[in-house]
């Protein structure tokens, strides 16, 4: 069995497309590196900022096999998983393998509201399927199934079961899983607006968003915290707390392809049904990502804190 150091900052990266709606592979390569430079600890691939649901399969194996050659085993990849059915839930997982993935992050079956019983068994069908280890992804905000601590009793009986991206919005929560579990479940925060809150109460990472476009900050607020210089994380946060909010936002993935364009690591070019932001919408994100990066603090060397 595979294992990963589910720690650190591990960046949901957003897929970049050319005018043509083709995979941008050298843009890609591009915001890779910057996510590499500043120290992340993992990508994942395929998730909602991925517009993994407007992907061909073949797109999905596409960037697997680019990624695991640009990071060359610096971090580990991860592919989402985010399926009607168990058997293509398993399928995805098996793909992912084969083209280098080194973990899967998990969401329950979409579209079906399962029951507890039904998402337990959906999870535990793809970990008896594979070698990679699982991130269980739990956002019963955006999702509508929450995966509670009984389900998780009954889920990290398998020990590719090894981690949860923590998204209820709920930081007791952290505690709660803390309690139940202690060291058996990595706890990563997945909602940029409670990272520092999740990290100092315990969480040992962060799946972030507005790493994307700016990945140092990310990684700093993250070494910072960890090595408790905590009024340097504090400060530092509340700086990036405008560009966070537009993470927890339906046009999440607009707002931040934006934000990348600005840092110039990254293009606005989205998917259809999704549209580059409209006014005036988009003048007030425009606005806060002016006023963050005029504002853009001098950061210390957390790298030797990593």
């Amino acid at each position: 069995m595979n294992t990963i150091a589910w720690k650190g900052v591990m960046p949901a990266v957003t897929t970049k497309f050319t005018s043509k709606d083709q995979l941008d592979l050298p843009l890609f390569t591009k915001n890779i590196q910057a996510q590499l430079h500043a120290g992340v600890h993992g990508i994942i691939l395929g998730g909602t900022l991925g517009e993994a649901s407007t992907l061909s399969k073949a797109e999905k194996n596409t960037l697997i096999l680019h990624t695991v050659k640009e990071v060359k085993g610096q971090v580990p990849v991860v592919i989402n998983i985010a399926e009607q059915t168990t058997k293509d839930a398993v399928t995805a997982a098996h793909a992912a393998q084969e083209a280098g993935a080194k973990g899967l992050m998990m969401l329950p079956p979409m579209r079906y509201k399962a029951t507890s019983a039904e998402t337990v068994a959906y999870f535990e069908a793809v970990a008896s399927s594979t070698d990679l280890p699982i991130m269980i992804y739990n956002n019963p905000v955006d999702y509508g199934i929450e995966v509670t601590i009984p389900m998780f009793e009954s889920l990290l009986k398998s020990p590719k079961i090894q981690a949860v991206k923590e998204s209820t919005r709920d930081t007791t929560n952290v505690i709660r899983l803390q309690n139940a579990f202690g060291t058996r479940l990595n706890i990563l925060s997945g909602v940029d607006t409670l990272a520092l809150e999740s990290l100092l109460l315990g969480a040992q990472g962060w799946v972030a968003g507005l790493v994307c476009a700016f990945p140092a900050e990310t990684v700093a607020i993250y070494a910072l915290a960890k090595a408790g210089r905590i009024k340097e994380a504090t400060d530092l946060y509340k700086w990036f707390m405008p560009l966070l909010e537009l993470d927890i936002n339906p046009q999440l993935v607009q707002n931040i392809k934006m934000a990348e364009v600005a840092t110039k690591i990254g293009s606005e070019y989205v998917r259809l049904p999704r549209m580059p932001l409209q006014e005036p919408e988009r003048s007030r994100v425009a606005q806060i990502i002016t006023t963050a990066l005029t504002n853009r603090p001098q950061l210390t060397d957390y790298k030797s804190l990593l």
